[in-house]
């Protein structure tokens, strides 16, 4: 058994690597720390598993220092004994850490904003765009925020009155239109031309829908054409309220990307929900992040391993007037929202495709891949073999102490060479005195 865990143990000295041989070859390239699989073993071996069950977080700080270490001891210990030569010739570690920086270079690509086209380059279009400028931002915008504000309220009004009146099953179904007509307000303040290719979506149970993500509004474009339960990451502000007091009405489940326990939670939750007769469909985005729309990234298997039949769903925006990719680490969602609100319209085809169920051969992963390349085919996207949640975790960021000992390393290497020993120059000229 493996866990991923990063990388972290207690003050041990380099001793510690020598105490566990499945850590050997750390000097291959730091990069490669970003992928590193750890078993009990290596935990173990380190002091940390137990630490780990107690103080997660002490043992977390303790484990990176060790490992930190070990990594610098082994580079250390690589050029104790070697000669110019060799040290020319064995490049090993640095093309290592150049072919990962070309694997994180593809990657990123996949969540990169493509740049608007200038199109105002002349005299007699400028003043065209200047006025669509004026337009969009003077005109079409305060009606959009009115138009959504007005239904926010009818909304907020409605959901209060069925909660005071109806009751039962009946309630259920009013909550389900309720936040079927607000997602429905949300594209019309994005003046969505939103065109849906195939059969209604139908509750029942043993089904689970899935589909590519681009952005938080995939859930009000496909909301808005029929209602349905998410598992989705929990937002601050008022994103989170209104995923806690509104849209858990209809079973959504919320987690926190970065806590095991609410994954294990939820996937335990997900499995009850997709077999209960009387739940709304569950919607699930297995790429687990915000993808460009260009590409479609590594599905996580969890949906496909519930033993029930998967529903894919392809979305592809038409970028001619607005890019609706949610670079969450570069713009906050209100701001997403007001760049769509100030745009002419969202454009969007969705496809409801053939349900898929897992064949007797398959596991769940070669069922998520299938599935994967159905939707990609579909929505013309280009299939990135990464897993999303990479995108969170940068080596620089997590670990700069490391890197900086990584070039102290390279620097003293260096230094051997091209600057002998004081002693040495000594002892030289006096010999030859």
């Amino acid at each position: 058994m493996t866990r991923q865990t990063s990388f972290q143990t207690p003050a041990g000295g380099p001793g510690a690597l020598e105490r566990c041989g499945s850590l050997q070859g750390y000097g291959s390239g730091l990069r490669s720390l970003k992928n590193k699989t750890f078993s009990r073993g290596d935990l173990s071996t380190f002091g940390a598993e137990q630490e780990l069950q107690h103080d997660g977080t002490a043992a977390a700080s303790d484990m990176q220092r060790e490992v930190e270490d070990a990594v610098v001891s082994a580079e250390r210990g690589a050029g104790a004994h070697s000669n110019l030569m060799r040290d020319i010739l064995d490049i090993s570690s640095p093309l290592n850490d150049a072919a990962a920086a070309l694997v994180d270079d593809s990657f990123l690509r996949c969540f990169k904003t493509l740049p608007d086209e200038p199109w105002n380059w002349n005299i007699y279009l400028y003043p065209l765009w200047a006025v669509g400028v004026v337009v969009r931002n003077c005109i079409l915008f305060p009606l959009r925020l009115i138009i959504l504000l007005l239904g926010f309220l009818v909304f907020v009004a409605g959901f209060a009155a069925v909660g005071a009146v109806v009751k039962g099953h009946r309630k259920q179904q009013a909550e389900r239109r309720l936040v079927q007509f607000l997602c429905q307000v949300f594209v019309v303040s994005w003046t969505g031309v939103i065109r849906y290719h195939g059969p209604r979506p139908v509750p029942a149970p043993g089904r689970v829908w899935v589909a590519n993500h681009s952005s938080m509004i995939d859930f009000a474009v496909l909301g808005a054409y029929s209602p349905f339960a998410a598992i989705m990451q929990l937002h601050p502000g008022w994103v989170g309220m209104l995923q806690r007091r509104y849209l858990s009405a209809l079973g959504c489940l919320w987690f926190n990307r970065t806590e095991a326990k609410d994954r294990t939670l939820v996937a335990r939750r997900m499995r009850e929900h997709v077999h209960d007769p009387n739940s709304t469909p569950l919607l699930i985005f297995p790429e687990g992040t915000c993808v460009n729309n260009e590409y479609v990234v590594m599905f996580k298997r969890g949906a496909f391993d519930l033993d029930a039949t998967v529903c894919p769903i392809a979305i592809k925006y038409n970028k001619i007037f607005v890019d609706a990719f949610w670079n969450s680490k570069r713009q906050s969602f209100s701001a997403h929202l007001v760049k769509l609100m100030c745009s002419w319209a969202l454009v969007c085809d969705v496809w409801f495709l053939e349900p898929q169920s897992r064949r007797p051969e398959e596991t769940a992963q070669q069922f998520a891949e299938r599935v994967q390349r159905m939707i990609a085919d579909k929505a013309r996207l280009r299939v990135a073999p990464w897993d999303g949640y990479l995108k969170y975790y940068n080596l620089g960021d997590k670990h700069p102490d490391l890197i900086e000992k990584q070039r102290r390393v390279y620097s003293d290497a260096i230094k051997a060479f091209a600057d002998p020993q004081p002693a040495a120059r000594g002892g030289g000229s006096k010999g030859g005195k």
